[in-house]
């Protein structure tokens, strides 16, 4: 018998708050929209450039590309070629030196620091290698506590129904009272993609998600994350090493010396 979890909608909450205020049960049965919507990324010509004391270090290069509604993208890459900063780039955590960056309809360049922290709690949704889960607080709680930031006229009782449905998505129905120094890397991880999905955003970043994991643990996760992407139509911006990984993506980009370019469809 195989006791893989296998990604499902929550379904507990009769509607549960998130991209377009969507039910539940009506976001899960959604046509994909890749084919007929405007692209939810957008970037023309970003370069990005640093200094490090008197000098200019250019860590991107004209980078252009776009990602479709509810596509899954991998970009690969050395370390140091520029993967992370073009993330922190679409996540609105740094700004381009020149060049257009649009996520959802919005130029990142043009919004304050209180519009980008709107548009990051109303649009992404992100996965850490190294988790990033609140130490003192169970599993339930550091889910529950996105959805909270995301939507605080919730009522506490919908957020933590909310989120006990996300975990038992992720297979973790079993350990919401568990704090994360007891639960395994893969099962902090589960969390993270929990925390990552609860507003169900329309683009998730994942940067090297599966970094920290073992195989059979990373595969899980990525099973997962891949499952729930599709399932609500969510775009994904996937930073990996792994070219296997890359291939489950419709498309894959080599970062190279800081020049992004298409090598590949992927889903072999």
């Amino acid at each position: 018998m195989n006791d893989t979890p296998t990604a499902k909608m929550p379904s507990s909450p009769a509607r549960t708050p998130g991209r377009a205020g969507l039910d539940i049960q009506e976001d899960a049965q959604r046509l994909p929209l890749a084919a007929t919507a405007a692209p939810i990324i957008s970037v023309s010509g970003a370069d990005y450039i640093v200094r490090v004391g008197s000098q200019s270090l250019q860590i991107l290069k004209n980078i252009s590309f776009s990602v479709n509604t509810a596509e899954v993208v991998a970009i690969v890459g050395p370390s140091g070629s520029g993967k992370t900063s073009l993330l922190m780039l679409l996540a609105g955590l740094d700004r381009p030196t020149s060049g257009e960056i649009i996520v959802a309809g919005r130029d990142l360049s043009r919004l304050g620091d209180e519009e980008l922290a709107v548009f990051r709690r109303e649009t992404l949704g992100i996965v850490f290698q190294s988790f990033h889960l609140i130490p003192s607080l169970s599993a339930l709680d550091n889910v529950a506590v996105a959805l909270e930031i995301a939507s605080p006229e919730l009522p506490h009782a919908k957020v933590r129904e909310a989120a006990t449905s996300a975990l038992e998505a992720v297979g973790l129905g079993d350990r919401l009272a568990h704090r994360p120094g007891v639960l395994s890397g893969g099962e902090q991880q589960r969390v993270g993609l929990a925390r990552a999905t609860i507003t169900r955003p329309r683009l998730l970043l994942a940067d090297e998600p599966t970094g920290n994991l073992d195989q059979d643990a990373g595969a899980l996760v990525i099973n997962l994350m891949f499952d729930l992407a599709r399932r609500l139509h969510t775009a994904v911006v996937l930073i990996t090493h792994d070219p296997s990984l890359a291939a489950r993506a419709d498309r894959v980009f080599t970062m190279t010396q800081g020049e992004l370019a298409e090598t590949g469809q992927g889903r072999s």
